[in-house]
């Protein structure tokens, strides 16, 4: 997209420098199960700048008074967990990239979450591709003139706070296993806090632990990564540690509950020129005539599952339950990432971090380019110059 860095890369691209890429970004952590893509993503200044205030309008609603009263039903009744405070520590916001009617490139909101990303992996990634392929010192993949110390330092703010490293733990259903295990091991390098699997945390009274060498240790504050998907069939694994929704004496980094408020159930409520017109299925007065420039989306569901492209007329009629599902228009990504043999999709994800008694604050980002029907592994096997990078910016 800066077209001279583009022709740079590409015109020195090997298959042996990508190569080499990935060993260096694997290095002493582990072996990354998803597609790291063979590029980096080059972000115009025109383009970063429509991304940056797409991102404002959407905070805008967030930080509405009535905010939460308008997403309180956003919440499953068998996963409200008690203890809400007042924002997210993390907001995600996924643009779709197209051209507008006048040629030129803007972003189309995809999907939203008041829930982590990888926020240890995208500074790391973006040091080894610029260390990797001998990239300008000029480009950076961070906003608001932060660098990776400053961002470390916000990132301990929001995560540890005023605890010890010991008492803080990033905690999944099974963390060490986990396709995201790469950035769990790179923020424990930064913030040496504890992973943990939820089994390996325990409660006494209203109170969690873990246990190091023999010795009990009380955790007051959880990086949250469990997604109550991820859970929902295996609540008997709560008999063994802790039920999340019990009254815990315990901090949540980010609490649940904004895993649900903050995502495709927000939508609806957002009008903007970067958001695609949606809709609460069961608020539809009548079907769109040109429905095959709609998809439809299932509310509670991640990484894309149960999503519907190709929508029918009898598709929407087979709807069990239309209050749980959105129809929205169809963003037409543009191919603007010019690979050797030809365009590729983009999307890029913008990273907040939200300290308490702070704004939240646009830190960094996350791209993924496809060549697929839609960006996602499954739709995306046995292509290259697809996958998970990260978008640069001149300073």
């Amino acid at each position: 997209m800066i077209s001279k860095y583009r022709g740079q890369f590409n015109s020195s691209f090997t298959e042996q420098k990508y190569k080499s890429f990935l060993k260096i970004l694997e290095s002493g952590l582990t072996s990354i199960p998803f597609r790291v893509a063979e590029t980096p993503v080059f972000i115009p200044s025109d383009l970063q700048k429509k991304l940056i205030d797409a991102g404002e309008e959407i905070i805008k609603l967030i930080k509405q008074p009535d905010f939460k009263a308008l997403t309180k039903d956003a919440i499953p009744s068998n996963w409200n967990v008690p203890n809400e405070n007042e924002h997210p520590h993390f907001l995600t916001f996924d643009f779709g990239i197209c051209k507008d009617a006048n040629g030129l490139l803007t972003p189309k909101l995809i999907e939203m979450q008041g829930f982590p990303s990888l926020y240890g992996f995208q500074p790391e990634l973006g040091r080894v591709y610029k260390e990797s392929y001998e990239l300008p010192a000029a480009l950076t993949p961070f906003f608001n003139g932060l660098d990776e110390q400053k961002y470390v330092s916000l990132l301990k703010r929001v995560i540890i706070g005023d605890y010890a490293p010991q008492e803080v733990a990033l905690m999944d259903i099974d963390a060490p296993n986990q396709k995201t295990a790469i950035d769990f091991l790179i923020t424990q390098k930064y913030l040496g806090i504890k992973i943990l699997s939820l089994t390996d945390i325990f409660k006494e009274g209203n109170a969690l632990f873990y246990k190091e060498e023999g010795k009990k240790i009380r955790l007051k504050r959880i990086y949250n990564r469990l997604i109550f998907d991820e859970v929902e069939d295996k609540t008997a694994l709560f008999e063994q540690c802790f039920d999340p929704r019990s009254e815990i004496d315990v901090e949540w980094i980010t609490h649940p509950n904004w895993f649900y408020r903050i995502s495709k159930y927000t939508m609806p409520f957002l009008k903007s020129e970067f958001v695609p017109e949606t809709h609460f299925l069961d608020t539809l007065t009548e079907i769109p005539s040109d429905l095959e420039n709609y998809v439809l989306k299932p509310l509670f569901s991640f990484a894309g599952m149960g999503v519907i492209i190709d929508v029918t007329k009898a598709d929407i009629a087979e709807i069990k339950d239309p209050k749980n599902w959105i129809l929205q228009r169809k963003v037409v990504y543009e191919p603007i990432v010019q690979s050797p043999d030809g365009g590729v999709k983009l999307e890029i994800r913008l990273m907040y971090l939200w300290a308490d008694g702070q704004e939240p604050q646009l830190c960094i980002n996350l791209a993924r380019l496809s060549r697929g029907k839609m960006i996602g592994v499954r739709y995306n096997k046995d292509f290259d110059w697809v996958g998970g990078t990260i978008g640069l910016m001149e300073k």
